[in-house]
């Protein structure tokens, strides 16, 4: 998807930078920047239309590495002020792109080719700080005083935090079952936690019923009101990634799906580096990682549809536990336009994935990140990945919070404190 830019005269009454508009990404109609997600022409998603015409791409790059070590060194390419690194933010970004070579050796990837970026190290340890620290700015820009939003856990963690950093009240609103670590992550910030009964999209249908009542009048929800905001975030992995690389686009992909707007966004922000001239254009392919118990996009992909069939979730996975997709189908356009594809793997492939990643690379995911790790195994395995050319795998997420998907694995032995009892363990 190309960047999409408009004159420079659209007309704002907010200060976002670059963004001039919001652009429905079915008909192209053109609203001005405001608290909206759905186009009023065609009930199509809406997005930010940018004007990037008087960018340099050599100024650009060189002011791009002169910035902080966080998303906000690309604040030229998001819709965010031009001050935005001295307001109260998170901060996140700049994570680590991890040379996995002890990994390629196990999978047959060739030396040097593989890598992991790890968004484990963000602030509250998954890349949904990214997306939260653009809805954010969006939220100071439009006078919400209240941050909330439909949660499968990590992003209600990065909104409680994102809230007591910027002085916002917060209440975010979760399925009731989540995993207790990520319960107790976004509890700990001191906002309003509430556990729905049912699925994600129990949680985000109730969320869309609550914007539209007086109850939630001066609430920033930063994936549903300020979703156009907030999915720009996930452009930064795409952008840090090719920085990181030397300029360089990669050769291959391999993104987690859950909503499927960060897989789309990545590819946003690689063509959007494509058209500012700041890395030289090539072809690249984008996998889409799903796990087998909520897997509507792959079922999709595989059938060769281009609708995406709602599923009721039943995985570990539960960070991608989104039966039914809102960029789905965008998803599956990329997919096949790339030449890419979308695969999914069962929970206990998911697990072995955890532990290889773990054992081979000192990192440890969550669920999620095991869902992308056997995904590039399996797409290995069957041929769709090329172990020759340059593969990124993303790792969105710190396997602390999904201690229950490895709860199984414990102590090697116990002995007593006597070099005896260490010999008889057999552990010389």
């Amino acid at each position: 998807m190309a960047a999409q830019t408009v004159a420079s005269t659209t007309e704002s009454t907010v200060d976002l930078g670059p963004a001039a508009a919001l652009s429905c990404r079915e008909c192209g109609h053109r609203v001005p920047l405001g608290p909206v997600f759905a186009c009023q022409e065609c009930f199509g998603p809406l997005e930010i239309a940018y004007d990037f015409s008087a960018y340099d791409a050599e100024e650009l790059r060189k002011r791009i590495e002169a910035g902080p070590a966080n998303i906000w060194r690309y604040a030229p390419l998001l819709p965010v002020p031009a001050d935005v690194a001295d307001k109260p933010n998170i901060n996140p970004g700049w994570t680590k792109l991890v040379k996995a070579d002890n990994l390629a050796r196990e999978l047959g990837v060739d030396a040097g080719k593989l890598f992991v970026k790890d968004d484990s190290g963000n602030p509250t340890h998954s890349f949904k700080d990214r997306v939260v620290a653009q809805a954010l700015e969006a939220a100071r820009a439009f006078g919400f005083t209240t941050l909330s939003c439909s949660s499968t856990g990590n992003l209600a963690g990065a909104v409680g935090a994102a809230a007591a950093r910027a002085g916002f009240r917060s209440c975010v609103f979760i399925p009731h079952d989540l995993e207790q670590g990520k319960v107790v992550m976004a509890a700990v910030y001191g906002g309003e936690l509430v556990g729905i009964e049912g699925n994600y999209d129990d949680v985000n249908r109730f969320c869309s019923e609550l914007i539209g009542d007086p109850a939630g009048e001066g609430w920033g929800f930063v994936n549903v009101n300020l979703r156009p905001y907030y999915a720009e975030g996930s452009k930064t992995l795409a952008y840090e990634i090719c920085e990181q690389l030397g300029w360089q686009l990669p050769d291959q992909l391999v993104v987690p799906i859950a909503s499927g707007s960060q897989l789309t966004k990545i590819d946003k922000g690689l063509q959007e580096l494509i058209k500012l001239g700041l890395v030289e254009d090539k072809p690249y392919k984008i996998f889409g990682a799903q796990a087998l118990g909520c897997s509507p996009v792959s079922a999709a992909f595989k059938a060769g549809h281009d609708v995406v069939r709602p599923q009721k979730p039943d995985t570990i996975a539960k960070s991608l536990a989104i039966g039914n997709p809102a960029d789905g189908p965008y998803v599956l356009d990329i997919a096949r336009r790339t030449g890419g594809a979308v695969e999914d793997v069962t929970d206990e492939q998911v697990v072995e994935a955890i532990k290889l990643l773990a054992r081979t690379e000192g990192v440890f995911a969550e669920t999620a990140g095991g869902v992308t790790v056997g995904v590039t195994k399996k797409l290995l395995d069957n041929g769709l990945l090329d172990p020759s050319k340059s593969i990124v795998v993303l790792n969105t997420g710190d396997g602390l919070k999904t201690l229950d998907a490895v709860a199984g694995t414990g102590l090697t032995a116990t002995i007593r404190p006597s070099l005896e009892s260490f010999r008889e363990a057999g552990l010389v």
